[in-house]
């Protein structure tokens, strides 16, 4: 359903984010600079091709660098994989910028020298930012600033042995907050930290402390005191992460990570840093600019439709869910009249539903009220194939009902997605159907490849813009 409402201020997270990939693009640029003057000894005017070229690589560093997770957080990893993702995005977006003058015949004004010295300069400038960015933010963990504070679940020698590390090595930018440990002798190896002899004590902790770092340190045989925390934690972003003694046994189709010097199996953890994942957002960011170029005149016609279709905005906005949970505004365009609904209450569209003007029920029922989020994708807030984002008012009602659905929010929500062109759209009027479409949600997750992104695009083309569930 739609209910449209004046704009109003919603504290975001991708401020930080926008100002390091404007730093970065700013850092292409000077190489691109640099190089011009090592290659040609002045500063004589660029040739429309090395335009061309220097724009568009220095946009696309802007847009695909934040979708490659090279500005999440590196506390307690390896600089190692932070330099290897730096250089990845970068060669990327030069194998990209090259297809562009290729594909347009500009490629002949084009000095080799100049590019390669580019390539190469420019990744060092990159490299240099990553490493001295990583070397103040140790400086800063080490006199404990934005240190991020960690529950220990188990109170044993390994507990112990973690804590101490922790403690020696304030860099890694972790910091042990608390002991969660039923056992009346856990303060032997709590290291004197607070016990919590409770889950629900530790969960008012995590929640209360703003403790985002939940590491289990138990023996594997420890089962059901794994899965008790999974569920206690089921609808928090928070990483939950295994560290058991794994020297001596073999680990297949597991995420492992390291943090200060210890294995951690991640049990709950986002999986779009995998670097598996670098095809899929350099596909997200090229599809969608080029869909909102192709699609461009058709977007027009429209807005000119739905603007004359009744009083109100073209665009209808709504806050959702995206990836670890940060809200964003989806765009879509509007195919409802103006309305209001009491705070809370959200009604779904139905068949033959009122409220849906004619031009609205075209665009509902072929899809094409959803393009305007290709811009969504653009931005990085969404992906071309993903789980769908629900209204705020659905999270808070289906989260309970359905074992796993906040887990979809571990992604970034897409446009189509495996359960949409597996049947499992439009209305959900009975939680049988919402059961069915995160199904095959998790489905997609656990098994994700960029075949498969490829195979929904695909199937989305030749089925999905129509369909008995859509209107």
């Amino acid at each position: 359903m739609q209910s449209v409402k004046p704009l109003e201020f919603h504290p975001g997270t991708r401020a930080p984010e926008f100002l390091f990939a404007l730093l970065d693009a700013c850092l292409v640029l000077a190489g691109a600079e640099i190089a011009y003057v090592f290659r040609f000894e002045d500063f004589t005017a660029w040739s429309n091709s090395t335009l061309l070229l220097v724009a568009f690589n220095t946009a696309m560093t802007a847009l695909l660098f934040p979708t490659l997770g090279i500005y999440q957080s590196w506390r307690g990893r390896n600089p190692l994989e932070m330099v290897t993702l730096v250089t990845i995005g970068w060669v990327a977006v030069f194998v990209l910028g090259l297809v562009l003058v290729f594909t347009t015949h500009q490629a002949h004004t084009l000095s080799r020298l100049w590019c390669g010295t580019w390539l190469v300069t420019s990744l060092a400038l990159l490299v240099t930012l990553r490493l001295a960015q990583y070397h103040l933010s140790k400086q800063l963990w080490r006199r404990g600033i934005n240190v991020q504070p960690v529950a220990i679940v188990g109170a044993n020698p390994l507990s112990l042995t973690l804590i101490d590390r922790l403690r020696k090595n304030a860099q890694s930018g972790f910091s042990p907050e608390c002991v969660f440990d039923e056992d009346p002798q856990a303060s032997t190896y709590a290291g004197g930290l607070p016990v919590i002899p409770s889950l629900d004590g530790l969960a008012d902790a995590v929640r209360t402390r703003s403790i985002k770092e939940i590491w289990l340190v138990l023996p594997l045989r420890e089962e059901a005191r794994v899965h008790a925390v999974l569920n206690a934690f089921r609808h928090d972003f928070v990483n939950v992460r295994f560290i058991p003694n794994v020297r001596d046994i073999s680990l297949f189709n597991h995420s492992v990570s390291e943090v200060v010097g210890l294995s951690a199996i991640n049990l709950l953890a986002s999986p779009s840093a995998d670097p598996r994942f670098v095809p899929k957002q350099i596909f997200d960011r090229t599809f969608a600019a080029l869909a909102l170029l192709c699609l461009l005149p058709l977007m027009l016609i429209i807005g000119i439709l739905v603007k004359l279709s009744s009083p109100g905005p073209v665009f209808f906005r709504q806050w959702r869910k995206g990836a670890n949970g940060n809200e964003f505004q989806i765009y879509k365009f509007r195919t409802m009249v103006v309305h209001s609904e009491d705070a809370g209450q959200l009604t779904q569209a139905k068949r033959r539903d009122p409220r849906v003007t004619p031009i609205g029920a075209l665009l509902r029922k072929t899809s094409l009220d959803e393009l305007p989020q290709f811009i969504n994708v653009l931005k990085g807030d969404m992906s071309v194939v993903g789980p769908r984002p629900h209204a705020l008012q659905h999270d808070e009602l289906y989260k309970d009902l359905v074992n796993g659905y906040m887990f979809r929010y571990r992604i970034k929500p897409g446009i189509t997605g495996w359960a949409q062109i597996n049947g499992y759209r439009g209305e959900t009027d009975k939680i049988e159907k919402m059961q069915g479409r995160i199904a095959f949600d998790l489905y997609y997750i656990e098994n994700w490849t960029f075949g498969l992104d490829l195979k929904i695009v695909l199937k989305t083309f030749i089925h999905g813009f129509s369909g008995a569930q859509a209107y």
